[in-house]
């Protein structure tokens, strides 16, 4: 599609039972993002290649589908998608757990629509981290993964490096999402609008914390994974350091090299992105916020926020009840 290169590709894995509407609904729909990116003429956003990866006739995982013919990939993205069954079985979960364990690793955005959360909690990626699902499969999950912090109220829930969502028709939603992601609210909001859908997340108020985790380092990825399932709570320049197995001084320029951000300026991120999450859909008030996201000072906290999203913790939230209401 892009004689220079510009491509990003993205990842659906086509387990027995997925739903085949969100597998090709989504192809659909990126390609849909791709034809309005040429008539636009917004080349400086990546095309996005789209690869289905399923069992060959070895049983081993390989690519079945490829928007792009090529030999090479590399999946930025990673969608596991609905089922219109039940909850995957143990056995099915064990047979993907090493592919999305190495993905992860090696830099992959990982993103669930309904029970697709099961295969992630099964990896143990999402322990001690927040997730969400269909309401359907909500206690289901939390009693097969104690570790996992279900959250079943919320539509999509973007924790950095892994995003899950709730309803079985959700993968619409998330796509524009995904499209908002890497190419840019125009061609979401155009892509919406060619396909006629509601974007149910799209529009919030403030910036959305979108890290950088294509850049090839492998220990500065390690530190990123660490700081978004800890919520980047009581770490300092040292733990930070050790976790890379690197030399203080090393790992701050390698940090800032592959991330684009000082290591304080990245946990404010993911902090503040948790306090998004929690104006939006809890009643607590910004105090208990605040000391909920790991500040100590109210005070501190608020001029934390305002510094990243440019706005005030309680502006933020009465935009969000506007946009909704």
């Amino acid at each position: 599609m892009d004689k220079g290169g510009n491509t990003l590709e993205i990842g659906l894995l086509v387990y027995p039972g997925a739903q085949a509407a969100a597998v090709h609904g989504l192809t659909d729909l990126f390609a849909i993002a791709n034809r309005l990116r040429l008539e636009l003429g917004a080349l400086e956003r990546p095309a996005l290649r789209v690869s289905h990866w399923g069992e060959n006739a070895q049983r081993q995982l390989a690519v079945v589908f490829d928007s792009q013919p090529g030999s090479y990939h590399q999946p930025r993205v990673m969608i596991i998608p609905p089922s219109l069954t039940q909850a995957p079985a143990p056995e099915l979960l064990e047979r993907y757990r090493q592919d999305l364990c190495r993905w992860h690793r090696e830099g992959a955005l990982l993103v669930s629509v309904c029970v697709g959360v099961f295969f992630i909690a099964a990896s143990g990626l999402l322990d001690g981290r927040p997730a969400t699902t269909h309401w359907n499969f909500a206690q289901s999950l939390a009693e097969r993964f104690p570790a996992v912090n279900v959250e079943a109220n919320l539509p999509v829930l973007d924790d950095g490096d892994i995003i899950t969502s709730a309803g079985l028709m959700a993968w619409t939603d998330l796509g524009l999402k995904l499209v908002e992601r890497f190419q840019g609210e125009t061609l979401a909001a155009e892509t919406a609008r060619f396909l006629a859908v509601e974007r149910v997340s799209g529009g919030a108020p403030g910036s959305v914390f979108s890290p950088r985790l294509d850049h090839g380092d492998e220990a500065v990825l390690k530190v990123q994974h660490w700081l978004q399932s800890s919520g980047a709570r009581d770490v300092n320049l040292k733990d930070m350091a050790d976790c890379a197995g690197l030399e203080s001084r090393t790992f701050l320029r390698r940090f800032r090299s592959a991330t684009g951000l000082k290591p304080t300026e990245y946990c404010q991120q993911v902090r503040v992105g948790r306090a998004c999450r929690m104006l939006e859909f809890t009643n607590r008030s910004i105090d208990q916020i605040a000391w909920g996201v790991g500040y100590q000072d109210p005070g501190a906290f608020r001029k934390v926020f305002y510094k990243v999203t440019g706005l005030a913790p309680s502006d933020y939230r009465r935009r969000v009840m506007d946009s909704v209401g």
